[in-house]
């Protein structure tokens, strides 16, 4: 199953036909961004409540996450038939032969020229009325199904380049905690030797027993990095297996984002203050949570 993004856009332009000679054209259009939730406008003309409900419920099918716009234009237009008023015409010729006896004239009606009189004339218009939405709710039924996988292919395109950005950035965040795993005996190293000169300060060089099984375990609890290095391995783990799987996993990507800034916290507050390569692993420390960060930003356009 793809990795679908929340960015998206379709659109479709349809003429139906309404009666023998009108036409009834209309745009529908879909548009998503990022949101928490489904969020779902409808802008229709009205008159159209049964469409309206037949389309959230196909937007609810289709739909997990995101800000989602339905457009719905309709352009009226009238189709006209020439035609001429019958009984202005017929009225007309029956003058002229009342007129033609009456006075003993010849001659025969011009019928270019009675159809040029005002009046004669007239155009049999018919413009799109309530009983035009029928076919209209029809059509815009058998439309909106192709229209949301138009949808759905955009959001899966943008779907891939995410993911592409968030394996880029899985790998740069695998790099540094490899590099903190390289540094840690150093960094242990270190905290011994930061021990014995506070011991050797403290009471010299005869060293109390217990104070110094005490100092050790405080040593063990504030230095020991394995358990987050660990944590943080697993959790990137599970993140790419999820990006694998695709499907509907904003939610939980998100998750797993705060619970690698957790271990990258704790991973800091544990090895902060330590001087040599114990400064290499604040570097690279915050250098995760750059990584994490960035992924953050792209984890919340994905469904």
């Amino acid at each position: 199953m793809p990795l679908y993004s929340m960015t998206g856009y379709a659109r479709v332009q349809v003429s139906v036909p309404i009666g023998e000679q009108a036409q009834l054209g209309y745009t529908l259009s879909l548009k998503s961004v990022n949101h928490r939730f489904l969020d779902i406008q409808l802008r229709l003309p009205s008159g159209l409540d049964e469409l309206e409900m037949e389309l959230r419920r196909a937007l609810k099918e289709n739909l997990v996450r995101g800000h989602v716009d339905l457009t719905l234009s309709i352009e009226r237009s009238a189709q006209t038939a020439a035609g001429y008023n019958r009984e202005f015409v017929a009225n007309y010729i029956a003058a002229f032969a009342a007129a033609r006896e009456e006075h003993a004239l010849t001659g025969q009606p011009d019928l270019n020229a009675i159809l040029r009189l005002p009046g004669a004339l007239q155009a049999d218009s018919r413009s799109n009325s309530d009983q035009d939405l029928a076919p209209l709710t029809e059509s815009v039924k058998n439309e909106i199904g192709p229209l949301l996988q138009q949808l759905k292919a955009m959001r899966a395109r943008e779907g891939e380049s995410l993911e592409a950005i968030l394996h880029a950035s899985l790998d740069r965040l695998t790099e540094a905690v490899a590099g903190v795993a390289q540094l840690r005996p150093e960094v242990d190293q270190r905290y011994q030797e930061r021990l014995t000169q506070r011991l050797t300060t403290a009471v010299g060089n005869e060293f109390n027993r217990q104070r110094l099984l005490e100092e050790v375990a405080v040593l063990v609890d504030r230095s020991d990095i394995a358990e987050e290095l660990a944590r943080m391995n697993t959790h990137i783990g599970h993140f790419r297996e999820l990006l694998s799987a695709g499907g509907e996993v904003g939610k939980k990507l998100d998750f797993l984002l705060q619970e690698m800034n957790r271990e990258a916290n704790t991973l800091l507050s544990k090895t902060g203050g330590v001087g040599g390569k114990g400064t290499k692993i604040t570097e690279l420390g915050l250098a995760m949570k750059a990584e994490i960060e960035k992924a953050r930003e792209q984890i919340q356009n994905v469904e």
